[in-house]
């Protein structure tokens, strides 16, 4: 007996202020305390089981390096080979199980992440990747419930997808696995980022091999933990941390790889993606290559614009969680008749910014992720500094005394060209450049000629002429824009999320989009009324 139904369509979990007196706030303290307590050795997972190796490296929090959380176990060739035999081994079991049955373990693992697992998966990103305890709510609670939740939502959408049928034809499209394995590549900045790029090829029946950023280790333990309670059977994922090379050198000369899932740096994505290429005559079946790159992202203030949401919209998108997010904003251009209020209400609020760790929740600004980012980030810093047409407006000073603090720092250029209004920095520095208000149009197209990039940006104005005008100018410069608003903070299924050109695929998390690229449709006719002979009507005599 068969039945058909609907899951409840969800809404996005709500987020907790963690306001003093709140319960939510005592209760995060105190997973803060235990997990500063613990010491954790996190393995491999691979076919269900715990491997540890002899290669152990130790986690420290990026804003307090004389705390030892733990350790994590670095794997070698051999332990990427075994995940992929794993992966496919449980492939054609879980790809037979019945969409709803796999359904039923995300969203389980959903509510145990806004529930029993919120402040172990909050505390973890925390104290392994120095997240205030907004920026981990935002991410590491409600967006990852949100992306399980809502992918689930999406899939029953695409599988009822169907086409049109007739009395005598009847036809339906499948909506299979990828033949193969898929390799997830995540980035260390956010949790939920990294869950949703293993668990949405999974969702859909898919097998996946997965390579956390070796700084997002600490945190990742903990999502295999609420994937392994959820029940997810063995095999489906399959987490090794080893050096990038040696995975990628057994990953893209597999027979069997069949898709890619990627969140990191663009350079990294462009040599995947040639590596992919030069290996194609090696494939099964050409793979699905998604990836979510770098950004160069821009605010743009039109002469109309609201000081105060100018000056919030870049306090905010430019600083929070160090700067370190593909969608901060890194290029600002203000007009001239509002550059004074601007500044004056940029630096107020960056001069009353708290800097240090993340369990003093007065503390704003928290560390950089390790060592390599202090030291790119402070080596634009530096040069800044060397470059006599630019001027620091606050900021530029660092310490890697205790933590990678890097002070958010703000500059003004006279350049449009200039190297920190044109590359990516990944870290607390705002460029900006001040614009001759008649100059609006022109400004609008020096924005969309500087970059590489195209992933976020946001337009403020109070005019609605200078709104279509832009959003036209700037239509292939950002995936994401953002009115009267910073170019920061995109939700599940209220803003897709994704950029071209250098910033990746477009292929919009936290929408139906990206789950499409984990299928590949077989499409299904019957005929009801088969013909019996060959002759067509028009072959008659006369």
């Amino acid at each position: 007996m068969t039945s058909s139904f609907h899951f409840p369509v969800p809404e996005n979990e709500i987020t907790y202020s963690f306001a003093p007196g709140t319960k939510e706030r005592e209760l995060l303290q105190k997973e803060l305390l235990h997990l500063r307590s613990k010491h954790i050795d996190i393995p491999l997972y691979i076919g269900g089981k715990e491997i540890f190796t002899d290669h152990k490296i130790d986690i420290f929090p990026p804003h307090d390096l004389n705390l030892k959380l733990g350790t994590y176990s670095v794997g070698d060739i051999k332990h990427v080979q075994q995940a992929i035999d794993a992966a496919l081994a449980a492939k054609a079991k879980w790809s037979a199980t019945p969409w709803q049955e796999r359904a039923k373990i995300f969203l389980k693992a959903a509510d145990l992440v806004s529930q029993k697992w919120r402040y172990k998966i909050l505390a973890s990103t925390m104290l392994g990747q120095s997240k205030n305890a907004y920026q981990a709510e935002i991410d590491a609670a409600c967006e990852l419930a949100d992306f399980l939740r809502f992918n689930v939502y999406f899939m029953e959408k695409i599988y009822n997808d169907q086409p049109s049928s007739t009395t005598e034809i009847s036809n339906k499209v499948e909506y299979r696995a990828l033949e193969g394995f898929v390799f997830a590549l995540t980035p260390f900045n956010f949790t939920a980022i990294a869950g949703n790029l293993f668990a949405a090829p999974a969702l859909m029946g898919n097998t996946v091999v997965w390579k956390p950023n070796e700084a997002q280790a600490y945190s990742a333990y903990f999502l295999m933990g609420i994937f392994k309670e959820a029940g997810l059977p063995d095999g489906v994922i399959n987490m090794v941390i080893a050096d990038g090379p040696a995975v990628g050198e057994v990953i893209f000369n597999h027979r069997d790889f069949a898709g890619l899932h990627f969140t990191g740096s663009t350079k990294v994505f462009k040599q995947l993606w040639k590596t992919i290429g030069n290996n194609i005559e090696k494939y099964k079946t050409y793979p699905r290559i998604v990836g979510e790159t770098g950004g160069k992202d821009f605010v743009i203030a039109h002469p109309s614009a609201d000081v105060k949401i100018v000056s919030t919209a870049l306090s905010r998108g430019a600083f929070e969680y160090q700067g370190q997010k593909c969608s901060a904003a890194s290029r600002a251009y203000i007009p001239q008749s509002l550059w004074p209020a601007v500044k004056e209400n940029l630096l107020k609020d960056v001069a009353s910014f708290k800097i240090g760790p993340t369990e003093n929740f007065e503390n704003f600004i928290n560390a950089v992720i390790d060592k390599k980012a202090f030291d790119r980030i402070v080596s634009y810093i530096e040069y800044i500094k060397s470059s006599p047409e630019v001027e620091i407006l606050i900021g530029g000073g660092y310490d890697e005394t205790d933590g990678y603090f890097i002070e958010p720092t703000v500059v003004l250029t006279k350049d449009p060209k200039y190297k920190t209004m044109c590359e990516e920095i990944f870290g607390p520095v705002l460029t900006i450049y001040v614009y001759e208000d008649k100059l609006f149009e022109e400004t609008l197209k020096l924005i969309d000629q500087t970059s590489e990039y195209a992933l976020t940006g946001a337009i403020i104005s109070e005019d609605r002429f200078a709104l279509v005008q832009a959003l036209k100018i700037l239509e292939h410069a950002a995936g994401n824009i953002y009115i009267n608003d910073k170019p920061t903070g995109a939700v599940v299924n209220q803003q897709p999320f994704g950029g071209a050109r250098s910033s990746g695929t477009n292929d919009k998390a936290g929408s139906f989009i990206n789950l499409l690229r984990w299928t590949s449709a077989r499409t299904i006719k019957e005929n009801l009324n088969p013909p019996k002979d060959y002759p067509y009507p028009f072959m008659d005599k006369e």
